[in-house]
């Protein structure tokens, strides 16, 4: 078993952590192709949960206003620890994966086929949900509106803003995936996954994979966004998922932390 933290946390500690993003990434790329994709598509789902239930918390409240936005952060949360938990891979934090790559441990053909693989199987989920929820009729009250000014508030954002905001969402993501590493317990990892989600949220970053489900919830509301318009806010914000993620944490902590230890 590992030492406690120096500080005496029962915590994995950063090196330690860094060892397991490097054994997981080799994990997941190994993954048959049926398992990887039919996990990927629960995990578009998760998100989704999550997505359609901020929606909720943010009806009949100021968008702007701090406290609702937070909260609906936290309920967002749902997702992430859906899938951290419950086990199902996330295109997001499947740019961890670059750490493997760094080492060589993961070959780049095999990172680039996870990534697309997941990337269709997170759309098929997260658009499988909101068909769903549409014909739930849940969408026909005043979650409706919501759904659609999020949709439309998002499909407005400009190249760089989209970009920019998928750089700063991802690096919080994947710090969430990594945070829940350190910790040994399921209630450690729900916990270490909160905060930053929270925060992304909080502060209106933008996260590809909830979009999948965002946006088309808006359009089956009755949102005036086009399918281009759907196309170019997933292209820039999934562009500024993968440098948050791959370039703002993998490769910061692979630099911090070297290769491979034993």
């Amino acid at each position: 078993m590992s030492e406690l933290h120096p500080t005496g946390i029962d915590a994995y500690k950063p090196s330690e952590i860094a060892n397991l993003v490097r054994v997981a990434g080799v994990s997941k790329v190994h993954l048959p192709l049926v398992n990887m994709f039919t996990l990927a598509v629960l995990a578009g789902a998760f998100i989704a949960f999550g997505a359609v239930a901020f929606s909720m918390v943010m009806t009949g409240t100021d968008p702007g206003f701090g406290p609702s936005r937070f909260l609906g952060g936290v309920v967002f949360s749902l997702g992430l620890v859906l899938v951290v938990v419950g086990g199902a891979e996330l295109f997001t934090g499947n740019a961890l994966i670059v750490m493997a790559a760094v080492d060589r441990l993961v070959s780049p053909g095999e990172l680039i086929q996870n990534w697309m693989v997941v990337y269709a199987g997170n759309f098929i989920g997260a658009v499988g949900v909101a068909a769903a929820v549409a014909l739930s009729g849940i969408l026909d009250g005043p979650i409706g509106t919501t759904a659609s000014n999020i949709a439309e508030a998002k499909a407005a954002l400009g190249s760089v803003e989209a970009l920019m905001r998928g750089v700063l969402c991802n690096v919080l993501v994947c710090l969430a995936v990594w945070l829940s590493l350190a910790a040994r317990t399921v209630t450690g990892k729900i916990l270490a996954i909160i905060w930053p989600i929270a925060t992304f949220v909080l502060l209106g970053f933008e996260h590809s994979i909830a979009n999948m489900y965002l946006i088309p919830q808006g359009i089956f509301s009755g949102a005036t966004v086009s399918a281009g318009d759907f196309a170019h806010n997933l292209f820039f914000v999934t562009i500024g998922n993968i440098i948050g993620g791959a370039g703002g944490v993998a490769l910061a902590y692979r630099l911090a932390y070297g290769p491979r230890t034993k």
